[in-house]
């Protein structure tokens, strides 16, 4: 979030970006369906629209976004927007953003990860991993929050802990 950019108002809109990508889990598609109104700074939420493949849902903000929200949307946007549109992120020319331009702003960033492939469905899948298994948040509520439609497609990214499971088949199958 602190790489610079030639343009004055894509550092503020590029971090907003990457904040929806780290905090809320959202796919790229998600972020450039996102409407202003589908941003809501009183009660500290984002409304994410269904689509065929996940469901709708209400994600809190985090703190740290709030600020960064409210800026974006008095000052950055406002500077940015060249027309009418409604459509919550926008590009430098003022135009909403789409899928590819969101791949194509996280690609610079490649470099920061060299032994990592790094794109926003990485980052997605990052995200739902670490709910699971780091904050052990419980496996029906990261559903939600992922908007996946089956259970199965959340348990996929539970990471089995392969010492465990050895331990666990070493005491109850001994080796002779």
């Amino acid at each position: 979030m602190e790489r610079e950019n030639r343009y004055k108002h894509l550092d503020i809109r590029n971090n907003v970006l990457i904040s929806l990508l780290i905090y809320q889990g959202l796919a790229s598609d998600e972020i450039a369906r996102l409407a202003l109104k589908d941003v809501d700074l009183d009660n500290g939420t984002v409304y994410i629209k269904g689509s065929a493949n996940l469901n709708k849902r209400t994600l809190e903000l985090v703190p740290k976004q709030m600020i960064l929200l409210h800026n974006y949307i008095n000052e950055t946007r406002p500077a940015l927007l060249r027309g009418c549109s409604d459509k919550f992120i926008l590009t430098k020319l003022g135009q909403p953003i789409v899928v590819n331009s969101i791949h194509a702003m996280i690609e610079p960033l490649r470099g920061l990860f060299p032994d990592r492939k790094l794109n926003p469905q990485t980052i997605r899948m990052s995200v739902i991993c670490n709910w699971l298994n780091e904050k052990n948040i419980p496996l029906e509520r990261v559903q939600e929050l992922a908007g996946h439609k089956w259970p199965g497609t959340t348990e996929k990214y539970i990471k089995v802990n392969s010492s465990h499971q050895r331990e666990l088949i070493n005491r109850y199958f001994p080796s002779i």
